[in-house]
């Protein structure tokens, strides 16, 4: 395969033209960058700033953070949705705290071993912050090399992920790791884009393989994602002397660590309104306030959500679902704990019946 002559000096003389000025390219901090990184993951710049602003002010170290109880970090992670990355960002800080004595590792194959740090997040620390000379490969870099050199190869797998790696090292001036990996990062996200490409002032345009064979909806080659799995839930918020019932998901399963009314679910609807017809407090759900019907999207799953309010007279004795592991909450301390999004968006639409 012939190398595209000069790309590395092209691509970065594009890049300080015409960069983003994003607060986490304005310091070698690995803590800021590690944060920037991880927040970024599945989520879109406009979206990220904001959380990584949060982040970094009320966390200013890796210590702050690791200090802090994780339930406090789950509610800044509010709305962000993969609440793994957040668990796994606490886990990470504690071991950079307690460990390395709040200094990270300052090299690739260290940085792995970070809980939730993988090959991309490692990379971006290690050249980001330490020029060391190791690529980023993540969805914009398949995106503008599969362009390119009109690379077929499916890029969910392992072996062309070390292919476009290899390549891209082929490239990267070695005194320049950090430019080089932000430059072309920032030229997928911005020029070389999915849907639509600004290849008419693209600077590799008469090197691009895409280009010349109007192939940019084509590349790269990725395998269909799975059919998202449907699920369906109705939520009842009890609601007694003021205060709401609620409850923290454990098992591992999505929002792991987030608070819930009471909460029934099913694979199907007709299974669903078969478990609340058997329901122990079946009768007070079919009573239900302000019920609200919403479909809710998670990247594999497809959440069918029923939520209403249950008002309880302080005399009539509880049902039996809320006497699990949960406990009452007043709304300004509900409104303090840690809750998916869906939840959140009810409970604030809602303020005035659950804060009585």
């Amino acid at each position: 395969m012939k190398m595209i002559p000069r790309f590395a000096e092209r691509l970065m003389a594009w890049y300080r033209l015409h960069q983003r000025d994003l607060p986490w390219r304005n310091t070698r901090d690995p803590y800021r960058i590690w944060l920037s990184e991880v927040i970024l993951q599945q989520t879109r710049v406009a979206q990220g700033l904001a959380y990584y602003e949060r982040f970094v002010k009320t966390y200013p170290t890796v210590h702050d953070l690791a200090k802090a109880p994780l339930e406090e970090v789950l509610r800044l992670w509010q709305g962000l949705g993969y609440y793994s990355r957040a668990r796994n960002l606490y886990a990470a800080a504690q071991t950079i705290s307690l460990q390395y004595g709040g200094c990270f590792p300052s090299n690739y194959e260290e940085l792995c071993k970070l809980k939730g740090v993988g090959e991309y997040t490692a990379a971006a620390i290690a050249s980001f912050a330490f020029d060391e000379a190791v690529a980023v490969v993540d969805g914009n870099v398949f995106r503008v090399f599969a362009r390119l050199y009109g690379l077929y190869d499916d890029i969910s797998l392992t072996r062309t992920k070390s292919k476009f790696k290899a390549l891209s090292e082929g490239h990267m001036p070695p005194k320049e790791a950090a430019i080089y990996n932000q430059a072309i990062m920032e030229f997928g996200a911005v020029q070389c884009t999915p849907q639509k490409p600004l290849c008419l002032t693209c600077p590799f345009r008469d090197d691009c393989y895409a280009a010349r064979h109007g192939k940019q909806q084509v590349l790269p080659v990725k395998t269909k994602k799975p059919v998202k799995r449907k699920r369906y839930l109705s939520y009842r918020f009890f609601l007694r002397k003021g205060k709401v019932w609620m409850q923290e998901r454990t098992k591992k399963d999505i929002w792991r660590g987030l608070y819930e009314p009471a909460c029934v679910e099913a694979a199907t609807a007709a299974a669903l309104k078969q478990q609340l017809l058997e329901h122990p407090a079946a009768l007070q759900w079919q009573q239900a306030q302000a019920v609200t019907q919403v479909r809710h999207l998670l990247t594999h799953q497809e959440l069918y959500i029923d939520m209403g309010i249950v008002i309880l007279d302080g005399e009539v004795s509880l049902p039996d679902c809320l006497h699990s592991e949960g406990d009452w909450f007043a709304y300004d301390e509900c409104d303090a704990l840690p809750k998916p999004v869906v939840i959140a968006q009810y409970l604030e639409q809602h303020r005035h019946l659950l804060s009585s």
